[in-house]
């Protein structure tokens, strides 16, 4: 069977395969109490428009069912999508939307809107007039429609006929008229997909002549030429321009097409499209790609690159590949492109190389040569959502913020350039991408007019807002302030609003010079929208959404600060039941931690989080366990120190288990944690701190590891924040596997696996193997394999699962005062 796509029988025959060795079971539910917070509808959330007047309110779903996680799928080049709908085969939609005014005391219902709503990928026209999303069309349509809607009208309307395409992402873009769409569509002309036969041709054949092309771990790789075929029929789309009316013009560009971007000036669409040789080892993103810039009106296609298979990077991550990168336009221009370069071929340089990337740009008609606008010493930030590089934001002809990193040595840097002079910059920040207290935090950014987000600065232009999420000793206060540009106060902001106890008030947009939008809570008031002043003045409430877990016995928090025996600076959440008093002795208690690599004991030490947030239990969260009467060490922090030249896993074992007692030890301190009765889980990498925990302390009762990877001889090529290679330092990975040591784990432990997990790293068979091994030692240990689930569990009857399945476990191994008998026989 042919593992790429995933229909119901064939996950039925995948989740009885596995089940073989022990039972069959059907979907179970965990205790009331926790099914009550698990299906808590989750609190909406808005989008201010560009012109700050109007919010739109998206209520979404809670979790999806296995009914829908179960619809046909195809898991090819690196991603998964619906063949019924040409979109991602799973994803989280809106159930509701509502526009609300931020003068008005209410929301307005809209009319129109589908009855059954699934919405994704709600946008904002520039003009603020409308805003567009995605539908999933009501059955027994299918595909994805777009809707359109009018804000003076309260009113939704679909959009013409036309199916779009978001197989290779969001589908569509405003058009800086604001009375179109640039989109993504199935074809009209396109024909009947590929056969897929189960009967082969002839062996599938993957050869390699001698060039070096190291990879990591990938999932869902393209394996036969019928996989070739597959993905590109579903994932090839035309380009067309849809007014508001519905009428549809489509323009040349067609076939896998990555992004397409409108010019400010709404001349051109810069366009990538993917083609062939396809890849059998790397995801679509690395295919070769074509970047070109398209007249959106008669004339001539300008080719700016057709860039080869990105097949052959060292496994670090400050390499990139060679020659042009990141093409974006420049958004404060009508119609510039921009790009990066990497001086050294795209491999990673020493530290003091002068030039690590070079900013080019290039006007219209794009025929002169590129002028160089910024010559970087490190690495400029990736993954913008205009497409091009994330450490760019545009201002004006004289000012555009660059950021940088080097993850080598976790350097960032942040500067201010002037594009008419090139030469001429400000440091805004220089210092550790890891210290989360000296970090400026994010500009502020807003619409222009051709719908491309520019630097909002203040009415003298000569500073810039920023928003921080305000890391600090005391906890994340979340501000919006002011960064001056020239001078001796440049890069030292001026705050002008910033949350403070008991709340956490999340700066989310300026409404005028004086007041911002926030997103008020705390640890009893659950999220709501206000507006704040910048003279101190009370915020006025704007949305009054109901709390999420209203009615509901709350489990009590508090925050946690506690040293490691070095002296590292340590946090933990710690969750009570409801009516718990510690004179009714300690509680059995699980503890929940997902390490992190640092290269200095100062921004190892630093406090994450807050205090006063409301409690919010998600579809993965452990903590749902305090409602059984378990006591919960949440997020124990578990640093990973590598300083003075040295890596930080060149002592993971031994800092792991310290930060672990540590947190053990502090919950005994206050009387709440008994010692003999605790369990210790996580997630992911945080699966693979468990087994290691358990194969080397025996601080814990139990264990239960979710979707990890345990043998590290199957992720050769660095895994985690770990660059050097199997070959480099073999006694590591071996010293780092639980694997092998799975001869000393007699600590009982619970394994979860994902059967489609998407995760580089972690495929299913690290949880079989594991399972395999352990058995075969004599350990206590149950797999539990989740059918059709990818790296994080989505549909709502796995969610009620792998709950029942851990208080189960909890139940069974910790709760009791003496640990239960040893098993004997077979």
């Amino acid at each position: 069977m042919n593992h790429r796509i995933a229909l119901v029988a064939a996950a039925t025959m995948i989740a009885a395969g596995y089940a073989t060795a022990q039972t069959a079971l059907p979907y179970q539910k965990p205790p009331a109490a926790i099914e009550q917070l698990l299906e808590s509808a989750p609190t909406p959330q808005v989008q201010l428009s560009p012109d700050r007047k109007t919010l739109l309110i998206e209520q979404p779903a809670t979790f999806p069912t296995i009914a829908d996680v179960a619809q046909p799928r195809y898991r090819l080049a690196g991603i998964r999508f619906n063949p019924l709908s040409n979109g991602p085969s799973v994803e989280r939609y809106d159930v509701s939307l509502k526009l609300q005014s931020v003068d008005a005391a209410a929301a307005k219902t809209i009319a129109g809107l589908p009855t059954k709503l699934k919405a994704v990928d709600a946008i904002w026209a520039p003009d603020s007039k409308h805003a567009a999303f995605v539908a999933h069309a009501t059955a027994p349509a299918k595909g994805l429609d777009l809707w359109v809607i009018d804000v003076a009208t309260a009113s939704a309307h679909r959009v013409g006929t036309i199916k779009l395409n978001a197989v290779l992402g969001a589908p569509c873009a405003w058009m800086p008229d604001s009375a179109s769409l640039l989109c993504k569509t199935v074809s009209a002309t396109r024909g009947a997909a590929p056969r897929v036969s189960d009967i082969p041709t002839g062996p599938d054949i993957e050869e390699s002549l001698g060039k070096v092309s190291p990879a990591p771990t990938y999932e869902d790789m393209l394996k036969t030429t019928t996989d070739e075929a597959i993905f590109e029929y579903y994932a090839s789309a035309d380009l067309t321009v849809v007014t508001l009316s519905g009428t549809a013009r489509t323009l040349p560009a067609k076939g896998l097409i990555e992004r397409a971007t409108p010019s400010p000036d709404g001349h051109y669409a810069l366009v990538s499209i993917v083609h062939r040789p396809f890849s059998y080892t790397f995801p679509y993103e690395r295919f070769p790609q074509i970047t070109e810039i398209l007249p959106l009106t008669p004339g001539r296609v300008k080719v700016l690159l057709d860039r080869p298979a990105v097949d052959n990077l060292p496994i670090s991550r400050d390499a990139v590949e060679p020659g042009p990168r990141d093409y974006q336009w420049r958004a404060d221009a009508p119609a510039t492109v921009v790009w990066v370069e990497a001086a050294n071929n795209g491999l990673p340089l020493p530290k003091d190389a002068k030039v690590a990337d070079t900013l080019y740009t290039l006007p219209a008609p794009f025929d002169g040569k590129a002028t160089v606008l910024y010559e970087a010493p490190m690495r400029l930030s990736r993954g913008g959502g205009f497409g091009g590089a994330r450490g760019l934001e545009w201002g004006n002809d004289h000012l555009a913020l660059v950021t940088m990193s080097r993850f080598s040595d976790r350097k960032q840097l942040t500067v201010a350039i002037d594009p008419s002079s090139p030469g001429k910059t400000a440091t805004i920040y220089a210092g550790s991408s890891q210290d989360r207290y000296h970090q400026p935090g994010s500009p502020v950014t807003e619409l222009n007019a051709g719908g491309h987000p520019v630097l909002k600065l203040t009415r003298d232009g000569q500073g810039v807002y920023f928003i921080s999420p305000g890391a600090s000793p005391k906890g994340d206060q979340p501000f919006i302030a002011i960064m001056p540009l020239a001078g001796d106060a440049a890069g030292k902001e001026k705050i002008l609003f910033r949350s403070a106890d008991p709340y956490y008030d999340e700066p989310i947009g300026l409404l005028s010079d004086d007041k911002v939008l926030i997103r008020r809570e705390s640890q009893t008031q659950s999220p709501n929208y206000f507006v704040a002043a910048f003279d101190g003045s009370a915020p006025a409430q704007l949305t009054h959404f109901p709390g999420r877990y209203d009615g509901i016995k709350m489990p009590t928090r508090q925050f946690l600060k506690y040293k490691r025996a070095d002296g590292v600076d340590l946090t933990a959440t710690l969750w009570l039941p409801y009516g718990y008093d510690k004179s009714q002795g300690p509680l059995p208690t699980l503890m929940e931690a997902y390490p992190a690599e640092f290269t200095s004991r100062a921004t190892a030490s630093q406090v994450s989080g807050s205090p006063n947030r409301y409690p919010v239990f998600g579809g993965g969260s452990h903590v749902y366990m305090v409602q059984d009467g378990y006591a919960i060490l949440d997020s124990a922090t578990i640093p990973i120190i590598g300083e003075g030249g040295k890596e930080p896993n060149d002592t993971y074992v031994e800092q792991l288990v310290d930060g672990a007692k540590a947190a053990i030890d502090e919950g005994v301190k206050l009387g709440v944690v008994d010692p003999n009765r605790v369990a210790v889980m996580g997630h992911s990498y945080g699966a693979f701190m468990t087994a290691n925990l358990l194969a080397h302390s025996n601080l814990f009762r139990a264990g239960i590891a979710e979707s990890g990877a345990y043998n590290r001889s199957l992720t050769p090529y660095g895994f985690q924040n770990e660059e050097r290679t199997y070959w480099q330092a073999p006694d590591l990975y071996n010293k780092m596997s639980p694997f092998s040591y799975a001869d000393k784990i007699k600590t009982p432990i619970l394994l979860f696996h994902g059967e489609a997990d998407d995760n580089t790293g972690t495929y299913p068979i690290q949880s079989e193997r594991f399972y395999a091994a352990l058995k075969g030692q004599g350990a206590t240990v149950r797999l539990v394999f989740l059918p059709l689930e990818p790296h994080a569990y989505g549909a709502l009857e796995t969610k009620q699962h792998v709950l029942w399945e851990i208080d189960r476990w909890l139940n069974t191994y910790v709760r009791p005062v003496d640990p239960p008998a040893a098993p004997t026989g077979n």
